[in-house]
């Protein structure tokens, strides 16, 4: 199951053992490492609320951790097909390299969202920001940010 994948991944990344995650995601003490396994291994499914709990423990959005698993080349694709059918993306190549395309009826919300990715993926480029704020941006995404982002300036 996805969810016990982004768990576990987001878990590891911030160093902490599944005792510690469950306890400050309320959670007993007594089995905190247990259904954190349980969830981890996918044999549970947490609910809303403790999913909110988690992330909030986390410091990701729930969003990062409801987002779907894509473990093969072919789930890849299968997401991609999707994207496609909804979105408009389609496969292109530019000078060699594969590129994905957005059809010009995509909404201005969406594109908005996109112009904010490239925008906070420049700065880490530059060196204006670390990949922990940029990677801290990635996993707090909840929308369009109320950020100006103006020479570098993060206002």
């Amino acid at each position: 199951m996805a969810i016990g994948k982004r768990i576990r991944f987001f878990r590891t990344m911030r160093g902490m053992t599944q005792k510690q995650l469950g306890i400050l995601a309320g959670l007993s003490a007594e089995t905190a490492d247990v259904r954190m396994a349980q969830y981890e291994a996918g044999t549970r499914t947490p609910r809303e609320e403790l999913t909110a709990a988690l992330a909030r423990a986390l410091d990701v959005s729930s969003q990062a951790l409801t987002a779907p698993c894509i473990d093969s080349g072919v789930e890849l694709m299968h997401m991609l097909f999707a994207l496609e059918d909804s979105c408009g993306v389609k496969i292109d190549s530019v000078d060699g390299e594969f590129c994905l395309r957005l059809d010009n009826g995509i909404d201005s919300d969406s594109l908005s969202m996109l112009n904010e990715w490239r925008d906070m993926a420049m700065l880490l480029e530059r060196g204006e920001i670390t990949k922990a704020e940029y990677d801290h941006w990635r996993y707090n995404y909840k929308g369009i940010e109320k950020m100006s982002i103006v020479g570098g300036d993060r206002m």
